[in-house]
């Protein structure tokens, strides 16, 4: 684990760390706040966590951090009917935001990989249609 380099915290009471971690949480959570997202897309690692019962809330997050900079990719799952652009640059606006506001950071890039499309609207008719035949 790498943390931001100690000069840039340096402080009269000691060194304050942020690890690259922490960074990637705080982007995770300032994607899932954008409305029109339905979620987080991770990989193989990060559905065996979640079928284990562990929530990892920097699913699909990956952050490169240096001294001052850092650089976030993002990757989700758009609910059906918005925008694409209009919630992709809401998404890098409020991660840039989040990031710089939290850590002091400059985010110098937020890339937004939509994976998938989520359609409620089948979710509410498979469920409907279930409670219906349990029923008779």
């Amino acid at each position: 684990m790498t943390t931001i380099a100690p000069d840039y915290v340096k402080t009269d009471l000691g060194n304050i760390q942020i690890a690259p971690e922490v960074v990637e949480v705080i982007a995770g959570l300032a994607t899932v706040e954008v409305p029109g997202v339905a979620g987080m897309s991770g990989g193989l690692a990060n559905g065996i966590a979640e079928f284990l019962g562990r929530k990892n809330l920097s699913k699909g997050v990956k952050v490169e951090v240096g001294e001052r900079e850092a650089a976030i990719d993002v990757s989700i799952v758009i609910e059906y009917g918005n925008k694409i652009p209009e919630i992709a640059s809401e998404i890098q606006r409020n991660v840039k935001h989040a990031i710089h506001s939290m850590t002091g950071l400059h985010v110098v890039e937020v890339n937004v990989h939509i994976h998938d499309v989520h359609f409620r609207t089948a979710e509410v008719e498979e469920e409907e249609t279930a409670v219906t035949t349990r029923v008779k």
